[in-house]
């Protein structure tokens, strides 16, 4: 796939991502809670976990409305989790995607709450009444909630909370990582690959892929946290430094760091050379992204 072929795909779908979270977070739910979903999710992030769902939905011909509610619910899912993070009870944290926090905006009550609704309707997105079939609606809610709950995101953040100020090997580590934050991009794969027919090897290979990926967005975040200036990152550089919580950048070294990010590109293109499928070369292209990212 060219740059310019990549770049027009991911506009049109980050716009079309965009459409469907402003349609379906509740602008009027009460007391302000709208108001306070609304901030968290809309007008910034990445967007990398829809994407992800996107291209792996692509890859395997899925269905596209299907690949649309996965794609918002996995979204769903991940701003809930930063308003929780960002609170004074876990990082603590004032700035996110450039601007003030979800609790320092709305007040700490008001951010448990919209945190809590985000995370209920990501899977009534999942659930419509029609338009998706009854199976599939089920094999999603599993994937996301595996990925999100003890074995997934919220268990590796029990693990960092737990790590502050502790030394870890490279293992341990890396097993808080790929809960914390490669659980929920390696889903993010296979929330695309069960929007259609994929077959055993596929789902290896594109499992692997997720995997890697997941693990190489950590360390580009590690590093980046202590190259670049919190007016590029948009959220508050040095965090992890201050806070003395433990990274691959202090384990490793920045350029071996570096290189294992590189190192882990590699393995994720080579599980897509080996997955039998045609069109993954957006999924390639969203690799390169990861790894090369500057915020």
């Amino acid at each position: 796939m060219s740059s310019a072929a990549f770049d027009d795909w991911a506009r049109q779908s980050l716009a079309a991502v965009e459409h469907a979270l402003e349609a379906w977070v509740p602008a009027h739910a009460p007391g302000g809670l709208g108001s306070a979903m609304r901030y968290g999710v809309l007008d910034g992030g990445k967007r990398l976990r829809p994407l992800l769902v996107l291209a792996a939905a692509q890859a395997v011909q899925g269905q596209d409305e299907a690949a649309m509610r996965a794609a918002v619910a996995v979204e769903l899912i991940h701003a809930y989790s930063l308003i929780h993070d960002d609170m004074p009870c876990m990082d603590n944290d004032v700035l996110r995607r450039g601007k003030p926090t979800v609790h320092v905006q709305f007040g700490q009550a008001q951010a448990m709450l919209a945190g809590d609704a985000m995370q209920a309707l990501a899977f009534e997105v999942l659930t419509p009444d029609e338009g998706v079939a009854p199976l599939v609606q089920a094999r999603l809610c599993a994937l996301l909630a595996r990925a999100a709950g003890h074995a997934g995101m919220a268990g590796g953040q029990a693990i960092d909370l737990s790590s502050v100020g502790k030394p870890l090997d490279e293992q341990t580590l890396r097993d808080m990582h790929r809960r914390k934050t490669g659980a929920l991009l390696q889903a993010s794969v296979m929330l695309g690959a069960a929007c259609g027919p994929c077959d055993l090897q596929a789902l290896r290979a594109l499992s692997d892929f997720g995997a890697a990926i997941g693990l190489a967005f950590q360390v580009v975040d590690d590093v980046l946290d202590v190259t670049q200036a919190s007016e590029v990152l948009g959220k508050t550089a040095g965090k992890d430094l201050e806070q003395n919580k433990p990274t691959y950048v202090q384990l490793m070294g920045l350029e071996r760091a570096r290189n294992y990010a590189r190192e882990l590109r590699a393995q994720a293109r080579d599980a897509l050379a080996v997955s039998g499928l045609t069109s993954t070369g957006t999924l390639s292209m969203l690799a390169d992204k990861v790894v090369d990212r500057e915020n």
